[in-house]
């Protein structure tokens, strides 16, 4: 550990970048690949819309990916995207459903992936964005003075 000290202040920012680099590409790319995406959600057989559930999934993959990245509102986003990570694992990763072996191999490490990224996004919940991040930025003052 000797020395690490001194960079310390990037650790944050480096899991930020990490954690959120996942949901902006899904979300893009669910964005380029809208009917193989919509194919996809539709095979969960959810009872709702699968044109809605596939905004809902692509606006919080995007915006709150983007919120985490930049530090915005990083704990609301990061509970946001905690809960996503565990809701999507369960509805489409739920590989105790499976027969076949080596699907169910494929969906269990899915599962447990998101299980993990919830993990981390608690983690920023509980300590917060860390520095070099918008939540910790110094609003402008603004002279309220009105001019004679």
């Amino acid at each position: 550990m000797i020395g690490f000290s001194k960079y310390i202040d990037f650790v944050p920012v480096i899991g930020r970048v990490m954690l959120s680099a996942i949901f902006l590409t899904s979300g893009l790319g669910k964005i380029v690949a809208w009917d193989a995406s919509l194919g996809y959600v539709a095979s969960a057989g959810i009872a709702l819309p699968s044109g809605l559930l596939l905004g809902a999934a692509v606006l919080t993959e995007v915006v709150g990916g983007a919120m985490v990245l930049l530090g915005f509102q990083a704990r609301l986003a990061a509970l946001a995207l905690a809960l996503f990570s565990v809701v999507t694992g369960v509805l489409f990763h739920n590989y105790w459903a499976l027969a076949d072996a080596q699907a169910a191999y494929i969906q269990q490490i899915m599962f447990w992936k998101n299980i993990a990224m919830a993990g981390g996004f608690l983690q920023v919940v509980a300590f917060g964005a860390g520095p070099f991040a918008l939540d910790n930025s110094e609003p402008a003052e603004v002279d309220h003075r009105v001019a004679a």
